[in-house]
């Protein structure tokens, strides 16, 4: 019971520790106009906010609209995995990797065929998958002809993983 109230209290002050640095950091330059590209220097990489991927129209091959992004998931490390396309009602995760995002438009496209996304399993926010099962990674990855990449597993300094 110690151990927990240990583990809680260095919790809630590890967020207020976070929380006043946050406050402190000034807040990154937005872009001019909603869905503009921010600026980068030479060399750098771009930064985009989940606002801009969330609703994004998403096409297949053909231009034939297979729904819009309703939700990221993302790994304990902070990498992004799947996007999970709303598909009148049905729920189809897609690799971040197979995505290639318009910003400016709101659109992604996925490099599938209609016949190649028709056999792609769906769910309901009812029945959400395992979305970092090895079986399940590797089959989504499969339908988009993609290998899932090597997750990494961050591990605590007391040993325990998250």
């Amino acid at each position: 019971m110690a151990r927990i109230a240990v583990r809680l209290g260095s919790a809630a002050a590890l967020l207020i520790g976070v929380s006043a640095a946050v406050a402190q950091t000034p807040p990154p330059a937005q872009p001019a106009r909603p869905g503009a590209q921010p600026s980068t220097a030479p060399g750098s990489t771009t930064a985009y906010r989940a606002k801009q991927v969330l609703g994004t129209k998403v096409n297949i091959q053909g231009n034939v609209s297979i729904g819009t992004v309703e939700d990221i998931v993302f790994d304990d490390a902070g990498t992004v995995e799947y996007l999970i396309v709303d598909n009148g009602g049905k729920l189809v995760s897609v690799p971040w990797e197979a995505a290639k995002f318009n910003f400016e438009q709101r659109t992604a496209v996925v490099n599938i065929t209609q016949e190649q996304f028709r056999t792609i399993p769906t769910y309901t926010v009812q029945t959400y998958p395992q979305f970092f099962a090895p079986a399940y990674r590797t089959q989504v990855y499969k339908f988009y002809g993609m290998t899932p990449r090597e997750r990494r597993i961050i591990e605590r300094r007391d040993g325990i993983r998250p």
